[in-house]
This record gives structure tokens, sequence and C-alpha cells, in this order.
């Protein structure tokens, strides 16, 4: 993790895809992790790094002390003309997941889409 959330470019990269696989083999190491991967999320990242982040936070129920910072870091991926493809992907399932805890978030994601 401490090679994931670091800021050598190539080594986040390659760490990101370990982090992924090794998080769905046990998903419960991943849980201490959650807010330093969101908060690295607010920083210039690499693509892989993001794509991954979310990635693994699709298959999680996020603690609701993250779900704000984590909507405002998907809004922002979404409303990104230049972010690639399976990061806005990735980010609005995620989105769509605290959406149904969060209802009213329902009505910002969905004019976030529409535009």
């Amino acid at each position: 993790m401490e090679l994931f959330l670091g800021n050598a470019y190539r080594v986040t990269q390659r760490a990101a895809w370990i982090v992924s696989i090794c998080t769905e083999r046990n998903p419960e190491l991943i849980h201490p992790f959650f807010l330093k991967m969101v908060n690295n999320l607010e920083g210039e990242v690499h693509d892989a790094v993001k794509r991954n982040t979310l990635r693994i936070f699709q298959f999680f129920e996020l603690p609701k002390t993250l779900w704000g910072k984590t909507v405002d870091v998907c809004f922002r991926f979404l409303m990104d003309a230049d972010e690639p493809i399976a990061v806005k992907v990735f980010a609005m399932t995620v989105a769509a997941n605290i959406c149904k805890f969060e209802p009213e978030l329902k009505n910002e994601l969905k004019l976030v889409l529409e535009d």
C-alpha cells in the first residue's frame, strides 16, 4: 500500500493492479486504507491508480464518513472530459452505490451524467 499510495509514477501504476488483485482475494485487508485511498484520489495520480481504486471501491460499502469525499471525487472525474472512460465508469458505479444509501444524491448524479 505504501508503494500504491506513493509518488513514484511507474511504481504506483504497477502497484495499482497488484492491490486490486490482492483485494479480490482478501477483501478484509483493504478496510484500513479506505481513507488514505480517497485522499489519494483527491491529488494528482496516475489513471491506473484512479481506475483500480474505484474498481475496488465498487465492491464495498464504504464508511459513511467517506461518502461525501468519495462522491465529490467521483463527480469530478465524471465531469472531466479528459478522464478515461474506465475511470468514469467506475466513478459512476461507486457514486450510484452511495446513492443507494443517500437517495438525495440521485438527482445530482443524474444531472452530472446528463451533462
